[in-house]
């Protein structure tokens, strides 16, 4: 999975089934649930109804690519009391939508040691589905959400032989890195790449620090960097100026990087 851990109202979704009622009072998530394996063409207001017939629901999101706006087939719902969380998780887990059988369960908060646990997959045979990519990848730990790429242009749905799968842990994730990437799977000829997928907040980070580099490139980046200018001067034959920089707006944009990279933590 577009890339970055997918939250609502601070949690990340668990696909295994349902924890103990004690595990569900001491992280807190008694009224959260994740619903995985979702039709691509499923609403979020179709998902809510579906939902509220439970009970009074908090809130309700469908998960969507931020690039094209498609379902990424699974989604959150709150519900106000955890009763009605405990009774969807029993009677809508493994009902069949449409070509679908939906899986519900508990999603649980988020923490450091769950977070970047997502890996991109390519390479994969093209007759994989979403079956096979959970019985290679369910060996090295626990799966929260798996997703398989198709090619929507020629409108048939073809698979892509790319994928997603995140883990409970980081470190289920570096096994499942270090035991598959560049082997061949079964039903597969080529060495499939099995790396961690790309976080846009990090990338961002990333230019940023570049930028903080002052690199002659980066500075004209940022429009500051520029050679001396004299009114009325025509200029003549070139002899290895050095160009100035204008401290104040050197400054003035550097601290807008810095308040980027490093934001004030609210008291």
């Amino acid at each position: 999975m577009t890339t970055m851990d997918s939250q609502i109202n601070g949690m990340i979704c668990q696909q295994k089934p349902n924890p103990t009622m004690q595990q569900c009072e001491e992280d807190g998530s008694r009224t959260n649930i994740i619903v995985n394996y979702l039709p691509q063409s499923l609403t979020q207001e179709e998902l809510r109804s579906l939902f509220s017939s439970i009970g009074e629901i908090e809130s309700c999101k469908l998960i969507r690519d931020k690039v094209s706006g498609q379902s990424l087939g699974y989604g959150f719902v709150n519900y106000m009391k955890s009763a009605d969380a405990d009774k969807a998780v029993k009677t809508l887990n493994a009902l069949k939508l449409q070509d679908k059988m939906i899986k519900v369960s508990y999603a649980r908060p988020s923490s450091p040691a769950i977070k970047d646990a997502n890996l991109y997959i390519s390479g994969l045979p093209k007759s994989y589905g979403p079956e096979d990519l959970e019985k290679l990848f369910h060996p090295f730990g626990r799966i929260i959400t798996l997703r398989l790429l198709t090619d929507q242009t020629t409108g048939k749905g073809l698979p892509r032989g790319v994928g997603f799968v995140r883990y409970d842990r980081r470190t289920e994730a570096e096994n499942a890195i270090a035991k598959l990437h560049n082997t061949i799977p079964v039903k597969g000829t080529e060495p499939i790449t099995v790396k961690f997928a790309n976080n846009p907040s990090q990338n961002q980070q990333k230019m940023l620090l570049q930028q903080c580099a002052l690199t002659p490139a980066a500075l004209s980046q940022l429009n500051i960097l520029s050679p001396p200018r004299t009114r009325g001067y025509s200029p003549g034959p070139m002899r290895h100026c050095t160009p100035t920089i204008r401290l104040n707006q050197l400054s003035s944009k550097m601290s807008g990087i810095m308040a980027k990279l490093f934001p004030k933590q609210s008291m």
